[in-house]
């Protein structure tokens, strides 16, 4: 019994990459760390040529008759929003003897609640001895305007107290009034209503009284409030260090810089939808990947470096001497590299028999090389028809946007796509394999060039549980007899391609 494992459950399948999304946008690190310093240098030059004008500071102690320990700051809001009036800056002008409009000083000074009741004004002006005398000024027009509000408040409350004082001593006049014209009698009626109105004038006594004591006590609280209401840090100039700004605008430059980079990394990489794992590539070109050629190493990795070109290079050797029809290189955004693996790989199979490159790639990458000693011949593609037999073809081509997809069988019979990650679209890969199916050109496998160092993605495909979709499996096939029914299943498979992340998977 033989479980099919191409395909997974479809709760299996991500909405979202997270890992591919994560990769690509580190291996555009060149863009984010270029915002980064940019926005660093921006921050910097801007605390350079754009210093903070001279500001002095002063704090004020506000005091409310409505003050209560619950209170969650509307009042300290209110008195800031009442700083920034016109009546405080015309006042604040008035002193100063200045001729500037309201409405444009109040632009240069504002207020921040520190506290309930404490209340902080910054100034800025043309000099440092100017910002102090208009934070000094800025202050005392502030507290005269709460100072004059507060016994407005006073005076106000303490009027219509008097006013319904008053109102009850008439009404009290009339009820003594009202006693002293009845005589005492023995009439039950009479002597029940005298005694109401003695009822009645001692509640009005006490009301008048308390009324009284409440006018008495709202104009005796206001003068603690104005005593309370007073500057408790005198106006001074704040002094400010260049050296402190330039590292703080810098700061805070290199992090919008970074932010803003990460954030067009990730758009750009969601979509242009460019695959960078082993999997996603494999999966979108149908092919399994047989080799990978990271970038060049630092010069203390470049025994690494031509061990593993040496690998790359024995790796095609092998598929290229176990196939009878030419095999050719076919890039994807890797020129150079594909034809300085031509070379290696042609080297390699000279000591068989003669070796001739034919030369399908746009550029002049093989074509303007110098020829070494020991070097195969290059010919181009044109030229391919005069190659004898006996002589050993390996052709080097491209599928690339505007690729002429019927000269590639001039190319060879059988290929190896080299590709480098993150450089060609999904959909584009999708129609690299659908194009060579189309010319039944079967794919020996990929080889990656410049791939992720932390993917560890799996770029093989699996058809069944022990089989992987490689081009050796087609060269087996053929020597069973079965090679044709495996290249139509390979044609079908690249043909037809994933449509969605999860057949992919």
């Amino acid at each position: 019994m033989t479980t099919n494992t191409t395909s997974e459950s479809p709760a299996a399948a991500p909405l979202f990459d997270l890992q591919a999304l994560v990769v690509a946008v580190r291996r555009r690190r060149r863009l984010w760390c270029a915002m980064a310093l940019l926005g660093l240098l921006i921050g910097a030059a801007l605390a350079v040529l754009l210093p903070p004008p001279p500001t002095a500071v002063t704090k004020v102690l506000v005091a409310h008759q409505e003050d209560q320990p619950n209170d969650t700051g509307t009042l300290i809001r209110t008195d800031v929003e009442v700083l920034q009036t016109t009546r405080v800056a015309a006042a604040a002008l008035k002193s100063l003897d200045s001729t500037e409009r309201p409405a444009d000083f109040m632009a240069e000074y504002r207020g921040t609640g520190l506290t309930n009741n404490l209340l902080q004004i910054d100034v800025t002006g043309d000099s440092d001895a100017q910002a102090v005398a208009r934070a000094k000024a800025v202050a005392d027009a502030f507290i005269a305007d709460h100072v004059k509000r507060m016994r407005e408040a006073a005076d106000a409350e303490a009027e219509a107290l008097l006013k319904q004082r008053d109102r009850l001593r008439k009404e009290l006049a009339d009820v003594n009034e009202d006693i002293g014209g009845r005589e005492p009698g023995v009439d039950p009626t009479a002597s029940a209503e005298l005694e109401s109105l003695f009822d009645r004038r001692a509640k009005l006594t006490s009301q008048i009284g308390d009324y009284d004591q409440r006018a008495e006590e709202a104009r005796m609280g206001t003068p603690q409030l104005i005593a309370r209401t007073q500057i408790v840090d005198a106006p001074r100039a704040v002094q400010h260090s260049p050296r402190k700004a330039v590292v703080t605008n810098a700061a805070i430059g290199l992090a919008v810089g970074l932010a803003l980079g990460l954030a067009l990394a990730a758009v750009g990489v969601v979509v242009a939808n460019r695959p960078v794992l082993r999997r996603e590539i494999a999966a979108n070109l149908g092919a399994s990947v047989i080799a990978e050629l990271r970038r060049p190493a630092r010069l203390w990795q470049r025994r690494r470096a031509l061990a593993a070109r040496d690998r790359l290079t024995a790796t095609l050797a092998r598929i290229v001497r176990g196939s009878a029809d030419p095999v050719s290189l076919l890039e994807l955004g890797c020129a150079r590299s594909t034809s300085d693996i031509a070379q290696d790989l042609a080297r390699a199979l000279a000591a068989d028999r003669p070796v001739v490159i034919v030369d399908g790639l746009p550029g002049p990458q093989l074509a303007n090389r110098r020829p070494q000693p020991g070097d195969p011949d290059v010919v181009r593609g044109e030229d391919a028809a005069a190659v004898p037999r006996k002589v050993r073809r390996l052709g080097v081509g491209s599928v690339a946007p505007g690729t002429a997809w019927t000269d590639l069988h001039h190319l060879g019979a059988q290929t190896v796509l080299v590709v480098r990650a993150g450089h060609g679209s999904a959909a584009w890969l999708h129609t690299v394999a659908r194009q060579l199916a189309d010319q039944r050109i079967p794919v020996a496998g990929v080889v990656l060039i410049d791939p992720d160092p932390r993917d560890r993605t799996d770029g093989t495909l699996w058809d069944g549980q022990h089989t992987a979709l490689r081009g050796h499996a087609e060269r087996i096939g053929r020597q069973n007899g079965t090679g044709r029914r495996w290249a139509e299943n390979s044609s079908v498979l690249a043909a037809r391609g994933p449509d969605s992340d999860q057949e992919a998977r």
